[in-house]
C-alpha cells in the first residue's frame, strides 16, 4: 500500500486492487468493476452488484462535492489550534492538482522521480527548471523539496547500486549521496539556484545519525561558497530539516533537533523498520500497521523533541492521511499534515470537528495500549465520546 505505484495512483485518484491473486480467466471485453476503497474487483457483475456500485458512486461524488465548501477555509481545529495542510508531489505537474484541493503547501516534493525512467542522471539545469517551476507555481507558498531518495524500492540501473539482499536497510538516499558528491552536489546547487523563484526547504531522508546531517550541512556550505564565488543568487535564508524515518532518528530526536530547522516524519519507512517488517512483502503485509503502539510512541516522542527545540514538525508518510488517526496527530501536536492533495478537505474537513485539547489530554491514554487492536479500539471509543460531546453542545 505504500509503494511508489500506489503513492502515484492515488495521486491521479486511480482506484487501485493490489493483490488480487490470479486474473487468468478476465477476457477482453468483460466487463470489470473495481473498489478501490474495499480491494474488491467484480468481473461481468451482476445487475444488483453493479446498481449498488452506482449508488456507492453517487454517494461518493455527493461527499466530494460537499468537501468542496471546504475550499479557501484555513485548517483551524474547533477549539482554535491551526495546522497546516499540504501535499505531497512527485512532479512539477502536480502543483496544478495540488491548487485544484486547496492544498496550502507542498510538504514533500518526491525530487526522485525526475531521475526515473531515463538512462542518466537528469542534468544541474534539468532539476533547475523542474524546482524553479514548482516554487514559481505554488506562488510563496512554502515547498520542501527531499534530496534524490534512492534505492530500496527506487533502483536506477545507471546509478549502478550493486544488487542487496535488503535494500531498505542498504545503500539509499543519503547514504548514496554523499558518497557521490557529484550528483548530491549538482542537485543542491540545482536548489540553492531555484530557492529565488519561492519559499524553499531543502529535507534530507534517511538519516540515522547527528553525523550524516553535518555531513550533508558541510556539503550544502561547499555549494553556497561556490556559488557565491560565481555571483549566481540564491535565498539567504533556507530552512534546512530532516526526514524522520529511522528509529534510530527518532530515539535520538532530542540531539538531531539543535542540527535542523524542523523534522518531517516518514511514516512509510518508520513503521517498517519499527516493527521489522518489509512493506513491499504481501506475506507480512497483515503486521504493517500505523496503529502499532511501538509507532505511536516513537511519532510523540519526535513531536515532543521538535517542540521542546523551538523547531516544527510535520508528517509526510501515508498515516498523515490516515482519517481514523488524524485526531491523534492532532492531539500529539503535530504542525503539519502533508497528504495526497485528494486528501487535503477530508482532512481538513475533520480537523475542523476536532476540539485539540481534548484529544491531547487523551495521548497518553491511546500509548498506554499494549496491541494495535487495543489502539484502534480506544480511537473509536474516545471519538464517539468527542462526537457526543459535540452534539450535546
Amino acid at each position: 500500500l505504500t509503494s511508489h505505484t500506489i503513492i502515484l495512483a492515488n495521486l491521479f485518484e486511480i482506484p487501485t486492487v493490489i493483490r488480487a491473486g490470479s486474473l487468468s480467466n478476465i477476457k477482453n471485453g468483460d466487463e470489470i468493476l473495481v473498489n478501490g476503497s474495499t480491494g474488491e474487483f467484480f468481473v461481468n457483475p451482476e445487475e444488483a452488484v453493479s446498481a449498488a456500485f452506482k449508488e456507492n458512486m453517487a454517494v461518493l461524488i455527493a461527499h466530494k462535492k460537499a468537501l468542496r465548501s471546504f475550499i479557501g477555509k484555513e485548517s483551524f481545529s474547533k477549539d482554535g489550534v491551526k495546522v497546516e495542510i499540504a501535499c505531497n508531489i512527485g512532479a512539477p505537474e502536480d502543483v496544478a492538482i495540488v491548487k485544484q484541493n486547496d492544498g496550502e503547501a507542498i510538504g514533500l516534493y518526491r525530487s526522485e522521480f525526475l531521475y526515473m525512467n531515463r538512462t542518466k542522471p537528469p542534468t544541474e539545469e534539468e532539476q533547475f527548471s523542474a524546482y524553479a517551476k514548482v516554487l514559481k507555481d505554488m506562488q510563496g507558498k512554502k515547498v520542501i523539496i527531499r534530496t534524490l531518495d534512492v534505492g530500496g524500492d527506487k533502483a536506477l540501473d545507471y546509478l549502478q547500486i550493486a544488487a542487496e539482499e535488503n535494500p531498505f536497510l542498504g545503500y539509499r538516499a543519503v547514504r548514496y549521496c554523499l558518497d557521490h558528491p557529484e550528483i548530491f552536489k549538482a542537485q543542491l546547487r540545482a536548489l540553492l539556484r531555484a530557492s529565488i523563484y519561492g519559499q524553499l526547504l531543502i529535507m534530507i531522508p534517511m538519516i540515522s545519525g547527528v553525523e550524516e546531517v553535518r555531513k550533508v550541512k558541510a556539503v550544502l556550505l561547499e555549494v553556497e561558497k561556490e556559488l557565491q564565488d560565481s555571483s549566481i543568487p540564491f535565498a539567504a535564508d533556507i530552512k534546512f530539516g530532516i526526514m524522520i524515518e529511522v528509529p534510530a532518528a527518532a530515539i535520538i530526536s532530542d540531539v538531531l533537533a539543535k542540527e535542523v530547522d524542523f523534522f518531517s516524519i516518514g511514516t512509510n519507512d518508520l513503521i517498517q523498520y519499527t516493527i521489522a517488517v518489509d512493506r513491499m512483502n504481501s506475506s507480512v503485509a497483515p503486521l504493517y500497521s500505523p496503529y502499532h503502539p511501538a509507532v505511536l510512541r516513537l511519532i510523540d516522542q519526535v513531536i515532543t523533541n521538535a517542540h521542546a527545540a523551538g523547531i516544527w514538525c510535520g508528517m509526510c508518510g501515508a498515516a498523515a492521511g490516515e482519517i481514523s488517526l488524524v485526531p491523534l496527530w492532532l492531539g500529539m501536536g503535530l504542525d503539519e499534515f502533508s497528504v495526497t492533495p485528494s486528501n487535503v478537505l477530508e482532512v481538513r474537513a475533520l480537523i475542523t470537528e476536532l476540539d485539540a485539547k481534548y484529544w491531547k489530554e487523551n495521548v497518553e491514554k491511546i500509548l498506554a495500549s499494549v496491541s494495535t487492536a487495543e489502539v484502534i479500539e480506544k480511537l473509536k471509543e474516545l471519538k464517539a465520546k468527542d462526537v457526543r460531546a459535540r452534539d450535546n453542545n
